[in-house]
């Protein structure tokens, strides 16, 4: 009886209930952030992520532009239901280098986390012309004046600049050879050595439109079919499991 007295003086007092709930916020709050300070960092490093190839940064550029993540998220919640259909849930170092990154949690169309090759280039320049043609029960627009937009890179190294401005780990050699490697990705006859020295062997090279020329469909299908591909989770172990 005499705690529901002080509790009924403690609603009563706007004062009082203002300290009392600043203190709770406050302890709190603490509690969850005070933590992170002795951490040396907040994010698992992962075997396999990389930064975004030129050709594959333009791509999430346009997927950004064109508001894709307005309907399809790239976040996988730890929950059957959603694992069992797209795959293994999202890892936050998969989106360090997303800026800013793509969650989401509207899902008009399905998660996009695990897409990458999932379908092939041609399924993908179909899905873009016609999306209903291919997913009748599809409500996305067309996308198809995609193929018709060449892009030359001509910006792409301050584009590469500006990322490692914000953190993103791009090499000098990555800079310097930003022009050079957003070519060399979608022709399959160019020298790639360089490209695959610098972000790895599992980079996709291939015309992938399948139309002469860099066009933006290129750039967003590669961007698409390295999605969710970078980390082997056939031997990933969570570091709480380790």
């Amino acid at each position: 009886m005499g705690i529901l007295k002080k509790h009924h003086h403690l609603e009563r007092n706007v004062t009082l209930l203002a300290i009392f709930a600043f203190l709770v916020v406050t302890i709190g709050g603490l509690v969850q952030i005070a933590p992170l300070f002795w951490l040396e960092n907040t994010i698992e490093d992962v075997e396999g992520m990389r930064p975004y190839t030129p050709l594959e940064l333009v791509g999430r550029d346009v997927y950004v532009r064109e508001g894709c993540y307005v309907c399809h998220s790239q976040m996988i919640r730890p929950m059957r239901d959603e694992v069992e259909r797209y795959g293994h849930y999202s890892l936050a170092a998969e989106s360090k280098y997303d800026h800013p990154h793509q969650w989401g949690s509207k899902r008009t169309g399905p998660d996009l986390a695990r897409v990458g090759g999932r379908y092939s280039d041609e399924w993908h320049v179909d899905h873009l012309r016609d999306p209903q043609a291919v997913v009748p029960e599809s409500v996305m627009p067309k996308y198809g004046f995609l193929e018709n937009r060449l892009i030359d890179g001509k910006y792409i190294e301050d584009r590469i600049r500006t990322e490692r401005l914000v953190g993103v780990p791009y090499t000098d050699e990555m800079v310097e050879n930003a022009a050079a490697d957003f070519r060399a990705q979608s022709n399959p006859d160019a020298d790639t050595d360089g490209l695959l020295e610098r972000y790895g062997e599992a980079v996709p090279i291939r015309n992938f439109d399948g139309a002469a020329g860099i066009s933006e469909a290129d750039a967003l299908i590669a961007y698409l079919q390295m999605l969710g591909t970078l980390v082997d989770f056939s031997t990933f172990t969570p570091v709480a499991s380790r």
